[in-house]
């Protein structure tokens, strides 16, 4: 596959993401919840820090953080791509760059992540964190890029 279908790829998700979070952040107050399906709440949620509020108080901190770590798997993922094997590990790591940046973004642009997927629990405290789609990017990227490194340690235990 070429590499431009995977950039493209790593745009289009950028983008989706963006769109919902504009979307929360014009038409939702903040603290209001929707019902979608199921356990699926649509809510706005301001996250000034990292994963669950995490160093709230201090934006720089976090703006540099988000920034490192979108430029780190960004990096990884240009390697990537210029390897003509690998689909998988580019398809994790597009995700991961996607949603990397997309939460970079919103810290530089908005001065807080934008979270809008919430699910219903029975603990309240889960019941409280919300997400987005960025956030699923990056574990389902994180996910991935975990199991092709197994499998591909796997293939070079049978050929030892």
């Amino acid at each position: 596959m070429k590499k431009r279908w995977f950039l493209c790829e790593t745009g289009v998700l950028f983008a989706a993401d963006q769109i919902l979070k504009s979307y929360a952040e014009q038409n939702m107050d903040k603290g209001e919840e929707k019902e979608l399906a199921g356990p699926i709440v649509l809510r706005r949620v301001s996250n000034t820090g990292l994963c669950l509020n995490l160093l709230s108080g201090s934006p720089g901190i976090v703006k540099a953080l988000s920034l490192t770590a979108a430029g780190l798997v960004s990096l990884s993922y240009t390697l990537v791509l210029f390897r003509k094997k690998g689909f998988w590990k580019k398809k994790a790591l597009s995700l991961m760059t996607a949603g990397a940046w997309s939460n970079t973004f919103d810290r530089f642009a908005r001065g807080h992540v934008s979270d809008y997927i919430g699910f219903k629990a029975g603990d309240r405290k889960l019941s409280s964190i919300t997400y987005n789609l960025a956030d699923f990017f990056i574990a389902a990227g994180a996910l991935l890029l975990s199991v092709v490194s197994l499998a591909s340690g796997e293939d070079e235990k049978k050929e030892n």
